[in-house]
């Protein structure tokens, strides 16, 4: 089963329609999150395309071959022993040019009763024209559906259904949050994560050393990682991190940011500390999904004064400078980033 949540108006529409078993003749689905878009599409075609003729009721496009008549033709065939049609198009321009605009919107108004037209954005950003008659059409008659990222407790409760489904483990909810923070809040990752820490898992509650020992980082978690480690004085520990991303071929330029946005936030959180704010105004600051992120932050926060936080934040802004102007060569920036923060450090 899916988080109850993503978009508050499109998902529930969607969802409601299935229950009543009346998917609307026409979709737009966009969004961050593959796994709910794709559980949803699964729902469509499991109610749609019954009686064993799904192969003849199914049309599929890819927008880059696609021409208009070829839609047209797919839209008004018949479905073959079953009520209704399912036509899915990826990743298409609906808004190119006029001629287009124009033939779809005659297409829209008039969509037999059989059809349900879906067109999905996965790879091209889904861009809503309201300045023309197609996107104030589509706006008002239309089901846009975006498939954002859950909420915290979503996951949580996401997580703990399968773990105890797939793997008979629980988890408790901050062990949960560690996980979504350390593996990134997107189902589509995060499903295959669950499942090592629960495979791996020996007793009957995944715990953080069983997510360390199999799971993989994203990007912001290691650059956490680091920055946590420069906190604590473990500079060699810091290097070893940054060696890691670097042998993965991970590119600079973004290593930098992923650095540079965690030291702005535990800039943030020294600026919380000496102002007497707690952790729930970081979690609003960077809508962060839930506060182990942010208690972490101001642990990290504690131990460097607003001076330093402050020099960090400009060290970063040259090394950004100096990859940017070319060169240099990557690895050598952030080494000599990380060397600077850990000798200012020693004398905090």
């Amino acid at each position: 089963m899916p988080p109850k949540k993503s978009s508050p108006d499109g998902v529930k529409q969607l969802k409601d329609a299935l229950k009543r078993g009346t998917p609307a003749n026409l979709y737009i689905f966009y969004g961050q999150e593959d796994y709910l878009r794709d559980y949803y599409l699964e729902q469509l075609k499991s109610q749609i395309l019954t009686g064993g003729m799904e192969s003849f009721n199914l049309h599929t496009f890819q927008g880059k071959d696609l021409e208009l008549q070829a839609l047209t033709q797919a839209v008004e065939a018949m479905p073959m022993m079953s009520e209704r049609s399912l036509v899915l198009v990826y990743d298409w321009d609906l808004f190119k040019n006029e001629e287009r605009r124009e033939g779809l919107q005659a297409l829209f108004g008039d969509l037999p009763e059989y059809v349900c037209l879906v067109f999905v954005y996965d790879t091209m950003e889904w861009k809503a024209n309201a300045n023309t008659k197609l996107g104030k059409w589509l706006k008002a008659n239309g089901q846009i559906v975006e498939f954002r990222q859950q909420e915290q407790s979503d996951l949580n409760a996401w997580i703990r259904r399968r773990l105890k489904q797939k793997w008979d483990k629980e988890i408790d909810s901050a062990t949960a949050e560690y996980l979504t923070f350390l593996c990134g809040g997107l189902m589509t990752n995060l499903g295959g994560e669950v499942d090592k820490a629960g495979a791996y898992a020996r007793g009957k509650t995944v715990t953080r050393k069983d997510i360390d020992a199999v799971c993989d980082p994203v990007l912001d978690a290691r650059a956490f990682q680091m920055t946590d480690a420069i906190g604590a004085g473990d500079y060699n520990q810091a290097m070893s991190l940054l060696g890691e991303l670097l042998r993965m071929r991970e590119e600079p330029i973004y290593i930098l940011a992923a650095v540079g946005r965690q030291l702005r936030q535990i800039w943030s959180a020294r600026l919380a500390l000496e102002n007497k704010r707690g952790a729930s105004y970081l979690v609003q600051l960077w809508g962060m999904r839930g506060d182990w992120q942010a208690k972490k932050l101001m642990q990290t926060a504690r131990r460097y004064p607003l001076s330093w936080c402050r020099m960090a934040v400009k060290e970063v802004q040259a090394a950004d400078l100096a990859l940017k102007l070319g060169g240099r060569d990557g690895a050598e920036v952030l080494s000599e980033l990380l060397l600077t923060l850990a000798n200012a450090g020693k004398g905090r």
